[in-house]
């Protein structure tokens, strides 16, 4: 395997599948058994997933809900998709932990950044939920500030598309795929891999992102092996 130790970014929408909102089960297998094939080959993998199939901030605070409110909504929708996730992966009999930034110790553990190490040392996977417990971030800036603290070699952000384009693939047939691309070069063409926080931190920290279709089968294997898909984003 390249990679010993991921930071697996997923978005909300993502768990929809073919739904209009909500949790999709049958996606949630899928991921699972997609984890279970890289965790079988001692990868330690953490995960962070984001609320917008339940409840996105920005869209409350732009319909007039004061924006702190509305962000504290999006991350307790994280741990509904965290506990969600969790339930799914031990359905395929693989260890898992979930952390959360927000207190909810009923249903997950506070966030420890030595506890979630050692819970990855043991060959446990991670969920940290409640984004970074702090309004006005989202789950991007989240996946990157853990990835820095568990010392991950990579973040791969699963998406429904295979990569980086020169615009949107799925409203312009001519874009074009980027297979390598620098910060700087994302920067420079105003290309959206992550919000800028997000994407800044990342960049500052030397810490390489892969944006990849995780919903086509065998791709997330691949990807931690080595093999070129996607588009990796770094120096």
């Amino acid at each position: 395997m390249k990679y010993k130790r991921i930071l697996l970014k997923l978005s909300g929408e993502a768990l929809m599948g073919d739904r209009q909102y909500g949790i999709d089960p049958k996606r949630l297998a899928e991921y699972a058994h997609e984890i279970k094939q890289i965790t079988n080959e001692n990868v330690q993998v953490a995960i962070v997933i984001g609320g917008g199939n339940i409840f996105r901030g920005v869209a409350g605070a732009s319909k007039g809900m004061d924006r702190v409110q509305a962000d504290h909504m999006g991350m307790l929708a994280t741990v509904i998709n965290g506990l969600a996730l969790q339930s799914a992966l031990e359905d395929a009999e693989i260890p898992t932990r979930l952390q959360s930034a927000v207190k909810i110790n009923e249903v997950a553990e506070p966030f420890i950044r030595r506890r979630a190490m050692r819970h990855l040392e043991k060959g446990r996977v991670v969920i940290f939920g409640g984004g970074t417990g702090n309004p006005y971030f989202t789950t991007d800036s989240a996946a990157v500030l853990r990835a820095i603290e568990i010392n991950a070699d990579v973040i791969l952000k699963g998406t429904r598309v295979d990569g980086i384009y020169t615009s949107d693939p799925e409203k312009n047939a001519d874009a074009t795929k980027f297979d390598f691309i620098s910060f700087d070069d994302v920067l420079r063409k105003g290309l959206k891999v992550m919000d800028t926080t997000a994407f800044t931190l990342s960049q500052e920290n030397e810490l390489p992102i892969v944006v990849f279709d995780m919903n086509k089968a065998g791709n997330l294997l691949k990807v931690v092996s080595g093999e070129a898909i996607g588009t990796q984003v770094n120096l």
